[in-house]
């Protein structure tokens, strides 16, 4: 692997296979049956047709972005880089590729969320510059009958 090359490209549902088996190798991945299942992921990309990436070296698929937008604010998932293809430049290239995407659709700021204890993730993150943020608190919502009936008591 010393002559790494790799194209960043833009993700289509024909990866979809390879992303979930690669995302099923990455320690300490959160994966949610609904939204990462294939046709949760399809319907992010419907809605996100040209901001998500994928890596490949050699025909397979090494690393993997969902990227899209609210029209107002990027943000950024499931970032992951297989760990034998890590130190490479792979990861930073895939995250510039979504930023020029989201550049194209005039979107101006870009978010992500990373587990407290992904070391690894956050330490990348730190190093090229991207802003921790600890004036917000995060909170999410699983949207079921159960829990709406619950809210609206």
């Amino acid at each position: 692997m010393d002559n790494l090359e790799y194209k960043i490209r833009t993700m289509t549902m024909d990866d979809y296979e390879q992303v979930y088996n690669m995302w099923m190798t990455i320690h300490g991945f959160g994966i949610r049956s609904i939204d990462d299942s294939k046709e949760g992921v399809e319907r992010f990309l419907k809605r996100n047709p040209t901001t998500s990436v994928v890596a490949e070296w050699d025909g397979k698929v090494v690393g993997a972005i969902l990227c899209g937008h609210d029209g107002r604010r990027g943000c950024l998932y499931h970032v992951c880089v297989l760990e034998e293809y890590r130190k490479h430049g792979i990861g930073k290239a895939m995250v510039v590729a979504c930023m020029r995407a989201l550049q194209k659709e005039k979107i101006n700021k870009v978010s992500l969320i990373a587990f407290k204890s992904n070391e690894i993730g956050n330490h990348f993150w730190k190093e090229a510059g991207w802003e921790f943020r600890d004036d917000i608190n995060s909170y999410d919502f699983t949207l079921n009958e159960a829990n709406i009936t619950r809210f609206n008591q």
